[in-house]
């Protein structure tokens, strides 16, 4: 089979390994296409959890191709996506082998099937939606008359059509990429602002600009001074949601702010327990959801869709396609 294996810091290759074969609960899944994430962008280059060889890849959709022991034939040929946490605590496309291949393993009990005749390319959105539908949960919402969001990347975007879905009103969402705003306006956000046209701190020039404060607010851009930022939207009595991933950056903010207006700031990590609803929604949002992947890239061409992912303006989410080719 073929691999895109990061096999140093910073060095993708395009290698023939063996294809693996399934043990007990396991099944060999054959990828059919496989979106980049930010969070590839940071394992290539170096974090904690990136070790020398590796094949990213976690959001993924492919086809059951082989069975291990135990596993349920029916499960065989199905279109699928799955949860990517392993039962020894390691995750598909980070500690184990994931979607930059054309075939992988994965946990049979993980598994989650897609709607019949849905596209491999739109199927990828499982994994994102899955994190934003976690996201919503640990929100906890009550107060539905309106909320901000932080981020315009593919879990920002998608935030903002389940937050429409669940009744909030007044959705604004703040982002850089014009294309990518207008995404938010069709999955339900009534207004958007564009950071780069907002001189000044983006705390102040973000209150000024709307004029209001929200009871929800999404932190979903990974960037610290958005969380300042986010704190300073937030209602009394509000809630604020950390969404993104900030690596090693560190945020500073008021601590009576947060007390005096009984905040609550929250937390939210992958996608546990969240993929059965984000699949069903997949189907009901199919549709719109479908635009946000704006490109689709041969796996041969891989870094050409790296080179999208970081420099592309127009980009949302860039998706690998094994669809053709396989060994």
């Amino acid at each position: 089979m073929r691999a895109i294996v990061n096999t140093a810091l910073g060095r993708l290759e395009m290698r023939v390994l063996p294809r693996p074969r399934p043990g007990p609960g396991q099944v060999c899944v054959r990828t059919l296409a496989c979106g980049i994430c930010a969070t590839d962008l940071a394992m290539i280059a170096g974090w904690q959890r990136t070790g020398f060889p590796a094949i990213p890849g976690h959001e993924w959709a492919g086809r059951v191709e082989e069975l291990g022991a135990g596993v349920a034939a029916d499960v065989a040929g199905r279109l699928c996506v799955a949860e990517n946490v392993l039962a020894d605590g390691g995750e598909v496309g980070f500690e184990h082998p994931g979607g930059y291949a054309e075939y992988f393993l994965t946990e049979a009990g993980n598994l989650q099937f897609p709607a019949p005749g849905m596209a491999a390319t739109t199927a990828v959105l499982a994994e994102p939606l899955a994190v934003a539908v976690r996201g919503l949960r640990r929100l906890r919402l009550e107060q539905r008359e309106g909320a901000l969001i932080f981020g315009d990347g593919p879990v920002g975007l998608l935030m903002t059509r389940l937050l429409a879905h669940a009744g909030v009103g007044d959705i604004w969402l703040v982002g850089g990429r014009p294309a990518r705003l207008a995404a938010a306006r069709r999955l339900g956000a009534r207004r958007t602002l564009n950071y780069h046209q907002m001189p000044g701190g983006l705390a102040a020039t973000v209150g000024a600009a709307i004029g209001r404060t929200f009871l929800n607010v999404v932190e979903a851009s990974g960037s610290a001074a958005a969380i300042e930022a986010a704190l300073d939207a937030a209602a009394r009595g509000g809630k604020v949601l950390v969404l993104g991933d900030y690596a090693d950056a560190q945020a500073t903010f008021r601590w009576n702010h947060l007390l005096h207006r009984e905040l609550e700031l929250i937390g939210s990590n992958a996608s546990a327990g969240a993929w059965p609803e984000a699949v069903r929604l997949l189907a009901e949002f199919a549709e719109p959801l479908a635009g946000l992947v704006t490109h689709v890239v041969p796996a041969e061409r891989f870094d050409e869709g790296l080179e999208r992912v970081r420099h592309d303006r127009d980009a949302i989410k860039v998706v690998l396609d094994w669809r053709h080719g396989a060994d």
